[in-house]
């Protein structure tokens, strides 16, 4: 039984809580100050009131201080519920000894107050819900309802947020059964004053009539409500704003757990599994410090907010690693230890969770379907697995045969993950402790071993397992030990906004999207990638380029140039060739090129594809090259790969690729713009050749050579309806749904502020712009095209913000608006950015173009960054030929190419420095907002 014996009804003495504050003493001192008083008096409730209310502060102010000084979060938690237990039983003794006084009580007349959810469980955060459930023997009587009212009131007067149900014991045992989320309150049900035969009869029929006749169905709602949970949390531990109450590994794990245990098992405590033989004791204690350490992030996160809030978000990390002795350290910040920590703890709660079900279900050889029903478990015994005499399948789960199999032969400690993979089965329990007893056995010998590292090579290039193997390997700690440069950078998180996941995570997920691709999955978002596979010369590289390609993050050098000294160190021991050694260590060292020049060059700038192609060399390494930018990309997080940036990749790959492989490269510029026009002459056949021709004559050959050809002909239709309407403003909107943006395109006489006037109309409307081409015709008029992120999931509501944008420029050129100085200054992004510090760095150079001087600005992001570099650049008398906006996280990278007004290049050293001057001090608000 999980209750204790049934106790008459009274108030049960207890000794006085840690900090002095015990019910009994309260009631006293309140008393005392209500002598004059009657004690059902509104004025006596106000001294109840107040003297509770100071109580409750006080314990809670110790419960902070200890915390602080001690780190113990099981502590802090238990010591906030038992200072609320205190409060309610003064309450509630004060209702019903001095207010609600009973002379010859009937039986109906009994009330017992418990304490459920998370609160029955002993521990309180300091935001938490108060979660009571009052028990009445039959149904509700005036005095039960008077004194029920009594004690929420004094709560809800305290400020508190209650959770109440008011049920009889039937009702109770009735609702339990019908309703899963009132059965597992019920289970953490725990007595707090009142009558306790109530709740002991409650208890007793719970137990008799629901717990020992509904284990399996009870077991399969938590775990489907644990999947889901996690579903809805992104479904991994390692996200860099993890949710250290709901997220996976975090503590409504742990309470699962406890669930079970409570239900199944019929434990009282966590500590019984041990005796029950689901937990080792080590388990054990891993299973407390985990529980500990996210008990004090949790109390912590609470009383730094002074509300509710369990999402460790990066504007409270820096505060939290203080609060909790992470300080910084060599190559590290000490809030990137304390999330290293933090991630390290919640794979432990993954490894006690995956154990415990494991055990749960070996130790009664059952399943439960999705109904709830039992049946028992078919391949009940050993099978083995043919040609592998050292692993058999026990319950379809791969174990090892002999206890001695890892000892006589630790390259089986590798073998076995192989074999894993390539049966398609999950590991048996068993085999994960006997993994872990023998984490010893992976020393320089076994890294060094031939066989060992084919398996490995074999396991990292199978494209149906290589996600679900690795990820084991990672969470049984092998991995890390088999290769201990990947070990350095488990559960190591970056502190900014970009990377959604950690540094192994990623590299696991980046493999992942690689297989998938393999599988023949993605073939609508990556075609190129489709294209570019069958043509590959050893697509294993890639697999192995993608395990290596951030495997140096968190040193002090940069991590291209580390990851290709560990490749060079690494792919001899796959026994990869010296050929294919080389072109992994080129690959790592250049694996963020691709991604950096397609978002921040101007690709249709030839000099732009002739720079990249010297670098890359040969077409083989440009398949290679793109895929794994794409696969790198999309492995970053949820949002972050879209149509638009792999139309830019795919854009610089074609550009490229005959420069490469001997193509048609040598085309002359005349060629270029003749082809073009020919091009919008046959998408244009309605138009007379003296039409076309008078269009044609309007452009600069600089349009027909960087302009797309697709663009060429909505400019074309949005001028002639210009032309038509006599209009000295036009504009047309293009929605871009697979690129995942919307293009909208201004026609009007030039002005030399037209570019930040369109940047600040869009950060009026909350659009991100991501690029801009800007062009000029002969009659002197502007032809500028946007290209803004997606926002909303239909068309036509980008429609109407597009309209709404172009409503607002057209306002801004007529004198009918005005942008604010500080427009965007105080908005909400810029407050999330806050804790973050981003160096100013501006990068101006001659040589990346034949036309254009390149300006790459980068530094802290904010609303409104476009637009005030923009007027800065205007007010600096330079005309900006495109502009090219990345955003990565909370940092900025804006590249322009802009000319002086005569067309020419900024070459004078002077002048240069009078830009850079200029542009840093756009980001000089930021600088001193942030020290302040």
């Amino acid at each position: 039984m999980l209750t204790a014996q049934a106790e008459p009804h009274t108030h049960v003495k207890r000794a006085p809580a840690r900090g002095g504050l015990d019910a009994e003493t309260l009631v006293r001192d309140v008393r005392e100050a209500t002598a004059e008083l009657a004690p059902d008096s509104p004025a006596a409730r106000a001294v109840l009131l107040d003297k509770v209310k100071s109580a409750l502060k006080s314990a809670r102010a110790d419960a902070e201080a200890e915390l602080i000084a001690t780190h113990k979060g099981t502590r802090c938690a238990q010591a906030i519920a038992h200072a609320q237990d205190e409060v309610i039983r003064a309450v509630h003794i004060w209702a019903t000894r001095y207010v609600y006084p009973r002379e010859n009580p009937s039986e109906a007349e009994a009330l017992a107050i418990a304490a459920v959810g998370g609160y029955g469980r002993g521990t309180l955060a300091p935001g938490s819900d108060i979660d009571l459930l009052f028990i009445l023997p039959y149904k509700q009587t005036p005095w039960g309802e008077s004194v029920t009212e009594f004690v929420l009131y004094m709560l809800w007067d305290l400020g508190q947020k209650v959770g109440h149900a008011v049920r009889s014991v039937d009702d109770s045992i009735r609702m339990a059964k019908s309703d899963m989320t009132i059965r597992t309150a019920t289970l953490e049900s725990r007595f707090l004053t009142g009558d306790k035969r109530l709740f002991n009869q409650m208890r007793d029929r719970f137990e008799t009539e629901i717990v020992e006749k509904t284990g399996p169905e009870f077991i399969a709602a938590k775990m489907a409500e644990r999947d889901a949970r996690h579903e809805a949390q992104g479904n991994t531990r390692y996200v860099v704003e993890p949710n250290i109450k709901d997220g996976k590994g975090g503590l409504r794990d742990l309470n699962t757990l406890y669930w079970i245990g409570k239900y199944f098992y019929r434990v009282r405590t966590s500590h019984e599994l041990i005796d029950k033989g689901v937990f080792s004791r080590a388990e054990y204690r891993t299973f407390q410090r985990a529980e500990d350490f996210l008990w004090a992030v949790r109390c912590n996160l609470h009383f730094l907010l002074r509300r509710a809030d369990d999402r460790l978000t990066f504007e409270v990390q820096q505060e939290m690693a203080e609060r909790l002795g992470y300080s910084d350290r060599a190559h590290m910040l000490g809030v990137e230890r304390f999330m290293k920590r933090y991630f390290l703890v919640a794979k432990d709660v993954g490894d006690l969770t995956r154990i415990f079900c494991t055990s749960l279900e070996f130790a009664h050889a059952k399943k439960v379907d999705a109904f709830g029903r039992v049946f028992r478990s078919f391949r009940k015994t050993r099978r083995a697995i043919r040609g592998e005499p050292d692993f058999v399948l026990e319950h379809g789960r791969i174990t090892t045969a002999a206890p001695d199999v890892f000892e006589k032969d630790p390259v089986n400690i590798i073998k076995i993950f192989w074999v894993a993979g390539r049966e398609g089965v999950m590991f048996h329990p068993d085999a994960l402790k006997e993994l872990t007893r023998s984490m010893r056995l992976i020393d320089k010998d076994l890294r060094a071993n031939e066989r060992a590292n084919a398996y490995f090579r074999d396991i990292l290039t199978a494209p149906k397992s290589v996600e679900r193997i690795l990820r084991r390997m990672n969470e049984s700690g092998v991995l890390g030990k088999f290769v201990p440069e990947f070990g350095k950078i488990v559960a190591l998180m970056q502190f900014n906004m970009y990377h959604h996941y950690t540094v192994d995570e990623h590299l696991i997920r980046a493999v992942g999207v690689m297989a998938e691709i393999e599988n023949g999955g993605l073939k609508d978002e990556l075609p190129l990638t489709h294209e570019l596979l069958p043509h590959l010369s050893d697509v294993r590289l890639l697999y192995v380029t993608l395990f290596l390609h951030d495997i140096a993050k968190g040193r002090p050098e940069d991590h291209s140039t580390a990851g290709e000294t560990i490749a060079r160190k690494f792919c001899p021991r796959l026994g990869l060739t010296p050929a294919e050694t080389e072109t992994v260590a080129w690959l790592v060292r250049h694996h963020l090129l691709m991604s950096e020049i397609a978002q921040s060059r101007d690709i249709q700038d030839p000099e732009t594809a002739r720079n990249f192609a010297e670098v890359v060399q040969s077409p083989q390494r440009l398949a290679l090259l793109m895929i794994l930018t794409a696969c790198d990309i999309r492995a970053v997080g949820p949002g972050v790969w879209t149509g638009w940036k792999g139309s830019l990749l795919r854009a610089l790959y074609y550009a490229t690729e005959p420069l490469l492989s001997g193509g048609h490269s040598q085309v002359s510029q005349s060629q270029r713009i003749a082809e073009a026009q020919d091009e919008l002459a046959a998408a244009l056949p309605d138009w007379p050749k003296s039409k076309l021709k008078a269009y044609t004559a309007r452009h600069f050959p600089n349009y027909w050579l960087r302009a797309e050809p697709e663009l060429q002909v909505a400019h074309a239709k949005m001028l002639d309806r210009a032309g038509e309407n006599k209009g000295a403003f036009a504009a047309t909107t293009a929605i871009k749904a697979f690129e995942g943006i919307t293009e909208v395109s201004f026609y009007t006489p030039d002005h030399p502020r037209l570019l930040s006037l369109i940047a600040g109309a869009c950060t009026m409307a909350d659009a991100s712009i991501i690029g801009a081409q800007i062009f000029n015709t002969r009659d002197g008029h502007a032809l500028d095209t946007f290209r803004l992120r997606r926002t909303f999931k239909t068309d036509e509501d980008e429609k109407v913000r597009a309209a709404r944008i172009t409503e607002t420029v057209k306002a801004l050129l007529e004198g009918r608006k005005y942008l604010p100085d500080d427009l965007g200054h105080d908005s909400r992004y810029n407050r999330r950015l806050q804790p973050f510090s981003v160096p100013t760095e501006i990068f101006i150079s001659n040589k990346l173009s034949d036309k254009f001087t390149v300006i790459e600005i980068s530094g802290l992001d904010r609303t409104g960054l476009l637009f005030h570099l923009t007027r800065a650049l205007s007010d600096l008398n330079l005309t900006i030929g495109s502009a090219h906006i990345g955003t990565y996280g909370e940092k900025a990278v804006d590249v322009f190419y802009v000319t002086d007004l005569t067309g020419g290049k900024i070459e004078a050293k002077t002048r240069q420095k009078r830009i850079r001057d200029a542009l840093e001090a756009v980001f000089e608000p930021e600088k001193q907002k942030g020290a302040a």
